[in-house]
């Protein structure tokens, strides 16, 4: 895929919630996930497919409900995508909230080996 398939894409499974598909189809084996910082929750790096996977898998335990889900339309140049998503989340014995996170993904050999969030 093109970094702009792979951006087309990315926003319409992640506007969705369908996180888990992103990253099983369209990330490579050896991604990173870089954090703003890290919290007790989530380490500030993540190396790996699988715990990539892992860590998307607890941040859907944690979640008690996700209301709702945006994301604009993606700026892509080369082989960056970035895009604004924002969350109307409530996670477990926390109130209602809003999230807003400007996401930035690299593409190498058709798969994200990189993602970056910043807050």
């Amino acid at each position: 895929m093109t970094t702009p398939e792979i951006s087309a894409r990315l926003v319409e499974l992640c506007a969705s919630g369908d996180f888990d598909t992103a990253l099983k189809e369209l990330y490579a084996e050896d991604a990173i996930s870089i954090e703003p910082q890290a919290t007790p929750e989530f380490a500030k790096e993540t190396k790996g497919l699988d715990a990539l996977i892992k860590k998307g898998e607890k941040f859907t335990h944690l979640t008690e409900e996700l209301h709702n889900v945006t994301v604009s339309n993606p700026l892509v140049t080369g082989n960056i995508i970035a895009f604004v998503l924002t969350m109307d989340i409530t996670m477990k014995g926390k109130k209602r909230m809003s999230i807003g996170e400007l996401c930035v993904y690299q593409v190498k050999d058709g798969k994200i080996i990189s993602e970056q969030f910043f807050m």
